[in-house]
């Protein structure tokens, strides 16, 4: 708990130094960060989506955003971010990541939200979220043990960092290029978010090709 909230307060201290401004292009609502923060994949448009697992309107934007993923094209890499505002969050964060090194996020990711939105499931609660696990063909001690491990918590704490330092105050949030942001209120509906995330990645694409 103590290396969470040292954690938690790093990134609290990196605030002043990724500074927002709002900005407007073509009646898009959207906000800067003062410096790029590090993509996963360089040389490629990228989309991330800060999300948690107990947010209804996450839960809302899944759909959509799974329909939109598919239709990415191939310069243009997405990526979901647990986001961490507190050790409640953290945990599901670290669920998250479980299921990533287990290899089984994609087959689990959906059905984690349908379960705690549609049918009541409490991920803080260990023995309800083992009889889940179990139901979908994990084991929970195996599951257990690789949330605890340092990988599953490292990604976890730089989660947390990411949250920190990309300004967001809530969920779901999407990421442009580790620069540009659009929350809920900015994106006016589910769609004007990820309308609003398509122009500014064709911006980001056309940045990238000056460059080569």
């Amino acid at each position: 708990m103590d290396t969470i909230r040292r954690t938690l307060l790093t990134a609290i201290a990196l605030l002043p130094f990724a500074a927002r401004a709002q900005q407007a292009g073509e009646g898009a609502a959207y906000s800067t960060l003062k410096s790029e923060l590090p993509l996963e994949t360089p040389g490629k448009v990228e989309v991330a989506e800060f999300f948690w697992y107990g947010c209804i309107h996450c839960y809302n934007l899944e759909p959509l955003l799974e329909k939109w993923a598919s239709r990415l094209p191939a310069d243009t890499y997405f990526r979901r971010i647990p986001a961490v505002f507190n050790e409640r969050w953290a945990h599901d964060a670290s669920i998250f990541y479980a299921f990533e090194a287990l290899g089984v996020l994609e087959k689990l990711h959906r059905p984690l939200f349908d379960a705690i939105h549609r049918d009541g499931l409490k991920t803080d609660r260990p023995a309800a979220l083992g009889e889940w696990l179990t139901k979908n063909g994990l084991e929970p001690k195996t599951f257990e043990a690789t949330m605890k491990s340092f990988a599953v918590q490292s990604k976890a704490k730089r989660a947390t960092q990411l949250t920190g330092t990309s300004r967001i105050d809530g969920t779901p949030a999407l990421m442009v290029q580790g620069r540009y942001t659009i929350s809920t209120e900015q994106g006016k509906s589910r769609e004007g978010m990820l309308a609003t995330a398509d122009a500014l990645a064709g911006t980001v694409r056309k940045s990238l090709a000056g460059r080569k």
